[in-house]
């Protein structure tokens, strides 16, 4: 996926993307919170971004009037639901700002601590990410899961993506120009963000508990987030396949030296030993094959 960016406004301080799937109940209270501090930071030059992920509810149609209602909102509707990262992607492609802060509509990463972050950016930083100090209203087994992935992604991976983070986070335009140039189809924006480099910091928050609604990442797709952050951006997996090609073929060696004692020490029928060799010789070169590319 290489979307194409919007060109920046220098008249535009700020972008904010706010990606939505069935949030009808939290997106007045979002708005209500999230448009005076962007008029704080900003002093009105600034851009809210709204994009339903095919919402099955009235996000979209509350969306449209936000819209009508302040000017300064913008509205994408996706076609069908294609989940929360390509939601984000989608739209940070229309940002025209010079900082774009990416927060949920769920109101656990509050946007009253847009002021503090900026500051940061201030001194010269190019991504403040929220880092989660603690995380109220979720449950034992969400904490834990979550604790535990973190800490095997570190393991697993060159590139050192922070732990105990979301998307949740204020990145300066050059970040985001490298970001929406990166091709990959499963997008994981937190790592790939940490992977553009430039100058990164943490800041440290305490996270709410959602406002209103359910979650919108039960287990199936904290499994697929998971695996598309590993699959991207650590080799194991890869390495995993030479292990397990080249540990194939020996064994289909050993099985082929096998069959050569069969054929030289007992009666086989008439064709076994080569239909065996074939099939063992071709097997073992497909799976080097396919770990090599």
């Amino acid at each position: 996926m290489n979307l194409m960016l919007s060109p920046a406004d220098p008249s535009i301080k700020l972008s904010v993307v706010v990606p939505c799937y069935n949030e009808e109940e939290v997106l007045p209270e979002l708005l209500r919170r999230l448009v005076p501090v962007c008029d704080t930071v900003s002093g009105g030059a600034y851009e809210i971004i709204i994009v339903n992920d095919s919402s099955k509810d009235k996000t979209w149609p509350m969306i449209v009037e936000a819209a009508k209602d302040n000017k300064r909102i913008v509205g994408i509707d996706l076609a069908r639901n294609h989940g929360h990262q390509i939601g984000l992607t989608a739209g940070l492609s229309f940002t025209r700002g010079q900082r774009i802060l990416v927060i949920d509509a769920d109101l656990q990463d509050p946007p009253e601590l847009l002021p503090a972050m900026w500051a940061r950016m201030d001194d010269g930083i190019d991504v403040v990410y929220g880092q989660r100090r603690s995380r109220d209203g979720e449950t034992a087994f969400k904490k834990e899961t979550a604790k535990w992935f973190y800490r095997l992604l570190d393991k697993l991976t060159d590139v050192k993506i922070p732990q105990d983070t979301g998307d949740f986070r204020l990145m300066s335009r050059r970040v985001l120009e490298t970001l929406q140039s990166m091709p990959e189809q499963q997008r994981f924006i937190r790592g790939m963000v940490a992977w553009a480099g430039h100058r990164q910091e943490a800041f440290l928050y305490d996270r709410d508990k959602r406002f209103a609604g359910e979650t919108k990442y039960p287990l199936n797709k904290m499994l697929k987030l998971a695996l598309d952050a590993i699959t991207s951006f650590s080799v194991k997996p890869l390495q995993l396949a030479y292990l397990l090609a080249f540990f194939t073929a020996f064994l289909a060696f050993v099985m082929l030296i096998w069959t050569l004692i069969i054929y030289f020490t007992q009666a086989t029928t008439p064709g076994w030993t080569s239909l065996m060799a074939v099939i063992l010789g071709f097997g073992s070169m497909q799976m080097i094959v396919l770990a090599i590319f």
